[in-house]
């Protein structure tokens, strides 16, 4: 997910974005353990994803205008 994708959501959106991802990361963990995963690598893209809205939220919650 890009950065500008998440910059044009609602903070309603992003927190139930976030919601939905840490409920993915938790099944791919858990998956991971189990029996393994075919792209184990798509554990630190929903990590990425993940900080990506806490950051756009925390500055929504600052109200920081930060352009790119």
């Amino acid at each position: 997910m890009k950065t500008k994708e998440i910059r044009e959501m609602s903070s309603e959106e992003l927190e139930k974005e976030l919601k939905e991802l840490k409920s993915e990361l938790f099944k791919l963990k858990f998956s991971l353990s189990v029996n393994g995963l075919e792209n184990p690598l798509k554990i630190k893209i929903v990590k990425r994803d993940i900080a990506k809205i806490k950051t756009i939220l925390r500055e929504r919650e600052l109200k920081i205008n930060v352009k790119e």
